[in-house]
């Protein structure tokens, strides 16, 4: 195997997240059944709809409220929201920029508006760097190309768009349906467990 592209998650493969936390945040506010509504492995559509950019975080916080019946203002819905994101790892930075010297690196993740604007200042605040798309020759968010994981799609798309060689691409990630999905198209998988690229 000759590995000239590398893919990488984001979430628990780059960037530190826990859901548990922003659970805890929303039941302070009297929200006690957010895990109901989104877990990593399963979540209401009005998540999905904010993952692919079909709703702006305003109306999501307006149907959010409708949803749980809760009536949070948007700061702390916004706030909660973001509880589950927790670091970068200096390592990982240091890793990512060594890679990108022998690799053409990229990175295919599905998050959101709210979540991107967050870890993105917090990026900028903890390490100078002005976004993800810095330590990469691309970065595709699902809100921001309208698709997700672990869709077909989205892997034609990231295919095309990068001119890669599936077999001469190497694909990172913690979900066990997206790595089945990029095995199909002959992309080379990793199933990250451990949230520690360094390891590998």
């Amino acid at each position: 195997m000759m590995v000239r592209n590398i893919i990488f998650d984001l979430g628990n493969v780059i960037l530190s997240i826990d859901t548990k936390l922003s659970e805890i945040e929303f039941a302070r506010f009297g929200l006690t059944n957010f895990k109901r509504l989104y877990t990593l492995a399963s979540q209401e559509e009005i998540f999905d709809r904010l993952e692919i950019g079909k709703i702006s975080p305003d109306e999501f916080y307006q149907e959010f409220r409708q949803i749980t019946k809760v009536n949070l203002p948007d700061r702390i819905i916004k706030n909660c929201w973001n509880a589950l994101i927790l670091d970068f790892r200096k390592d990982t930075i240091e890793l990512l920029q060594k890679l990108r010297v022998k690799y053409r690196t990229f990175l295919l993740s599905n998050t959101n508006e709210i979540h991107y604007d967050f870890y993105t200042e917090k990026l900028k605040n903890d390490f100078n760097i002005d976004g993800l798309e810095e330590l990469m020759e691309k970065a595709f968010f699902s809100h921001k190309i309208g698709m997700k994981k672990p869709h077909r799609e989205v892997f034609d798309f990231v295919i095309s768009e990068a001119d890669l060689v599936p077999d001469e691409t190497l694909f990172i990630d913690d979900n066990k349906e997206n790595v089945a999905e990029a095995k199909k198209l002959g992309i080379h998988t990793i199933l990250l467990r451990d949230n520690n690229l360094e390891n590998l």
